[in-house]
């Protein structure tokens, strides 16, 4: 399961080179099916479908931060804390027990002695139930001021979460300078999505040459599992940033990677580097799975390639119908072009009313 980035939204400030910030602009495929070339480069060999797209200048907003691995989300019921206690679990366990079998009251009133007495994990539980409103009303001020205490005793996801309420200001006051450090901090300490983000406040802080130390923190996040961090990977190796020239067929790794867990845009370039062969052997017939798959959720780029590859019998056996329709889907995205749209109307009218109306029965999802 995907596991998404942070609230931060912060930028992941990838400065490309002039080709690659013209891809970045691109929505709908060119009259050709080039892939441009890179800088300073001839065109590769014929390749069938252009890359979707350069890394964008600003990241969009991340999603919110799941449960942690320390503060996983409940399982339902199996044994009651009583139970537990019976078995000589410590009382943190006991509360963590508890709260991850989702009886939530009885985490609190196991976690709330011991927070006062200074425990850093428990104190990060109740910041976790107040942040949640499990069991008891939604509070973010006592989440905060919870989430605080623990963070000051070095706990590396209460260091994580009080960042984020730092750079989102709404909470508590706005302290970048302070949120950075609780950052590194809790990346420091291995927590997956501190690392992501800490990465992209040192691209963010030095856009032109905080890559290489960005790409150690981007690494630990991947190997944690964020898929973002995967993402960000691949468009490091593929462009070469913080490293001494790109490197093609670790960017297709990390790609893969990513596009396994559930990372939308990176399901989209795999597709097209397996279709052209980039970094790798061209598998042309996964590389349409990856797309098709985008486009049935209606990513606009995906149902634009896709229409192109029913069209030219591309990883997919030619089929006028399903390339008829996808071409309608595609102009209503906005994400047509010249030669679907030539090709369309060249086709008779008979066909044409039947891709309208198989595209009328199309429900994205």
């Amino acid at each position: 399961m995907r596991r998404p980035a942070s609230r931060a939204g912060l930028a992941l400030l990838v400065a490309l080179a002039t080709a690659g910030a013209a891809a970045a602009q691109e929505t709908a495929a060119p009259p050709s099916l080039l892939v441009p070339a890179a800088p300073g480069g001839a065109l590769p060999a014929e390749p069938l479908v252009p890359d979707a797209a350069a890394p964008p200048a600003t990241a969009p907003a991340a999603a919110p931060a799941p449960a942690s691995p320390l503060l996983p989300t409940p399982m339902g019921a199996a044994t009651l804390p009583d139970e537990a206690a019976a078995a000589g679990e410590t009382p943190i366990a006991q509360a963590y027990g508890a709260f991850q079998r989702g009886y939530y009251l009885s985490a609190m009133r196991l976690a709330e002695p011991l927070a006062n007495l200074g425990d850093p994990a428990a104190q990060t539980l109740l910041g976790e139930i107040y942040g949640r409103g499990l069991g008891v009303p939604r509070d973010e001020t006592e989440s905060a001021r919870w989430y605080a205490i623990a963070a000051k005793s070095g706990m590396a996801e209460a260091q994580f979460r009080y960042a984020l309420l730092l750079i989102d200001g709404r909470v508590v006051k706005n302290d970048d300078a302070a949120a950075r450090d609780l950052m590194k901090s809790a990346a420091d300490q291995g927590n997956p999505l501190a690392a992501f983000n800490y990465g992209q406040m040192l691209i963010q802080s030095a856009p032109t040459g905080g890559f290489a130390e960005a790409l150690g923190y981007f690494r630990k996040a991947a190997d944690g599992g964020v898929p973002d961090a995967e993402y960000a990977l691949s468009q490091l190796y593929a462009y070469g940033k913080g490293m001494e020239k790109p490197d093609d067929a670790e960017a297709r790794r990390w790609l893969s990677e990513a596009a396994r867990a559930g990372h939308d845009t990176a399901q989209i370039e795999l597709g097209i580097w397996l279709i052209n062969g980039r970094g790798g052997a061209a598998v042309p017939a996964e590389g349409f799975r990856w797309l098709k798959g985008a486009a049935e959720r209606g990513n606009p780029i995906a149902v634009n390639r896709v229409a192109h590859l029913y069209k030219d019998g591309v990883g997919v056996p030619a089929d006028r119908s399903e390339a008829g329709k996808w071409i309608v889907l595609a102009r209503r995205a906005s994400n047509s072009d010249t030669v679907l749209d030539g090709w369309f109307r060249a086709l008779p009218e008979a066909e044409q009313k039947a891709a309208l109306e198989a595209a009328n029965r199309f429900r994205a999802g």
